[in-house]
């Protein structure tokens, strides 16, 4: 990788991880369900009129779009206004490899080595240091709400690979336009329209610039540049880079924000990376037999790389 790719792809990390803190920000401006919807919406609008008509089929726009960005941000945004600190979200948010790695065995086949198991029981060892540490200093229950957000991410990822959308910038400027309108509905259900208006009325600058941050720079700019990086290296040389978020994520926080990093928490984050690197790059295993029919009367087993997944283009947060 030249050294402008790899700075591009160390910005992007960068862009993801810092993204956290502007969250945690942004949620003293907007309600989160609120704030989730606008992301999107200015995510989409102009992009979507200038990117060109989808390049996939719709079921996958509205598939991802409704697990990504309505159930997986939605329940993110809550978990962090309920209390969830933006760095230890961004580390437990990374989760998502394992149930990525889950789904994937389950809906494609792919089953995953004794070194991705190994990797999933490490960053599963790494969530259970970090619910202990939170456990002394936070709601159990925000943390349960990010966890989920991860399950639903690593659906997402499953259901982007399925898709295999050869444009990821399309794909996620598309998949932007879903989320607004049954985010906006949720919303005004559970958080109020008088809430949703007086949010809107007390609009800022810097509320304005929070929202174009998560919009244009995490969300085009970010899925953008990482699209174009996999398009121009392989998936087991740009994919290492997303380990940085929660670095990034961790440390802007506790700058930013003043959050404390617990030794409990420094655990957490060495068994969760850790165990995300070995599930992420260890290849994975796929059941098929030759020519639609078993092979000397058994399936034949190939390395993934046999038959390549597409990378998951979605990013944290």
């Amino acid at each position: 990788m030249r050294p402008a790719h790899l700075s591009l792809a160390v910005l992007v990390a960068a862009v993801w991880g810092v993204n956290f803190t502007v969250i945690e920000l942004g949620l003293g401006h907007f309600p989160p369900l609120l704030f989730s919807a606008l992301r999107f919406l200015v995510a989409a609008v102009p992009a979507v009129f200038l990117v060109g008509r989808p390049k996939v089929a719709w079921k996958w726009i509205v598939a991802v779009g409704l697990v990504l960005g309505v159930a997986k941000f939605g329940l993110l945004f809550l978990g962090m206004a309920a209390g969830m600190p933006a760095g230890l979200s961004s580390l437990v948010l990374q989760i998502q490899a394992v149930f990525t790695a889950l789904m994937a065995f389950a809906l494609l086949g792919e089953r995953p080595t004794r070194l991705r198991a190994l990797g999933m029981a490490v960053a599963l060892g790494g969530v259970a240091l970090a619910a202990v540490d939170e456990g002394t200093a936070g709601p159990l229950g925000a943390f349960a709400l990010v966890i989920v957000a991860a399950a639903c991410w690593g659906l997402s990822n499953v259901l982007t690979r399925k898709a295999s959308p050869p444009d990821p910038l399309n794909f996620m400027v598309w998949v932007s336009t879903v989320p607004v309108l049954p985010l906006l509905c949720l919303s005004l259900l559970t958080e109020g329209p008088s809430r949703d208006l007086a949010a809107l009325r007390a609009l800022d600058w810097q509320g304005a610039g929070i929202v174009l941050y998560v919009a244009w720079i995490t969300t085009v700019f970010g899925f953008g540049a990482w699209g174009w990086l996999l398009r121009r290296h392989p998936a087991s040389t740009v994919a290492p880079f997303s380990l940085l978020v929660p670095v990034f994520g961790m440390s802007s926080a506790a700058l930013f924000l003043g959050e404390p990093i617990s030794p409990l928490r420094w655990g957490a984050a060495a068994l969760l990376v850790g165990g995300v690197a070995l599930t992420s790059l260890a290849p994975a295993k796929r059941v098929r037999s030759e020519g639609g029919r078993s092979v000397g009367g058994r399936s034949e087993e190939v390395q993934s790389a046999d038959v390549p997944a597409r990378e998951p283009i979605t990013g944290p947060a």
